[in-house]
């Protein structure tokens, strides 16, 4: 027997409506937002207390390069950075640009009194457990495009018993190792320095991310490539 007008109607007007939920779900997958987010870990362990001052035009730098709907955050890289407790500063700048400004001003003010305080380096390096930390924010942004910067020598010095040698997940972030000065056993043998951004190079790209590695911070603004 023939199906009636009424049901063949219905499988049409079905079949049309899952082409259509088809297409806006293949749209929605392919238009991401277009605002950024960036999460910058500061390494204040030993001696690299003495590069802050850098890390002052850095914060500078990308303040002026954010607009209205991106979002910041600065921590710093201590012996336990998996805390929130480590992020000194965070913002989602506002659509209106005089606020923005204003948001921008007090972010930096706020990171110059923190940075300014500090007078000893921290006596360990948790670096896994701030890039950790720093993937959660970027991904808790929903931001189309999320960078990590991390700025530091890149030695990590865990205290006993933290357990940081495991798969991490980086995917969707670009990570922008900055800064990455040389130790005195360097000097000794250069691989070790090889080794060390072949390590977090390794870490970042199993873990679905970018890698990236910009020394001149002079030319920042030409390296760093937004997308």
């Amino acid at each position: 027997m023939k199906p009636g007008l009424g049901v063949v109607w219905r499988g049409v007007i079905a079949a049309a409506l899952l082409g259509a939920l088809s297409l806006i779900s293949a749209c929605s997958d392919t238009q991401r937002p277009d605002n950024r987010a960036v999460y910058l870990l500061l390494d204040t362990s030993g001696t690299y207390t003495e590069e802050l001052d850098k890390a002052q035009s850095l914060i500078a730098y990308l303040l002026g390069s954010l607009d209205s709907g991106d979002s910041m955050a600065v921590a710093l890289i201590d012996g336990g950075s998996f805390t929130e407790k480590n992020i000194v500063a965070k913002v989602t700048f506002d659509d209106r640009p005089s606020v923005a400004n204003g948001q921008k001003r007090a972010f930096k003010e706020t990171l110059d009194e923190v940075l300014g305080g500090i007078e000893r380096g921290a006596a360990n390096t948790d670096i896994t457990g701030g890039v950790i930390q720093g993937h959660d924010y970027l991904t808790e942004t929903g931001a189309g495009q999320r960078y990590l910067f991390v700025f530091s020598d890149l030695e990590e010095d865990l205290q006993e018993g933290q357990i940081r040698d495991f798969p991490i997940d980086m995917s969707g972030v670009e990570v922008v190792a900055l800064n990455v000065t040389k130790l005195r056993r360097d000097n000794i043998d250069p691989r070790d320095y090889a080794k060390r951004l072949e390590h977090w190079q390794g870490r970042v790209e199993s873990g679905g991310g970018q890698w990236r590695v910009i020394n001149d911070l002079e030319r920042l603004g030409d390296m760093i490539q937004w997308r």
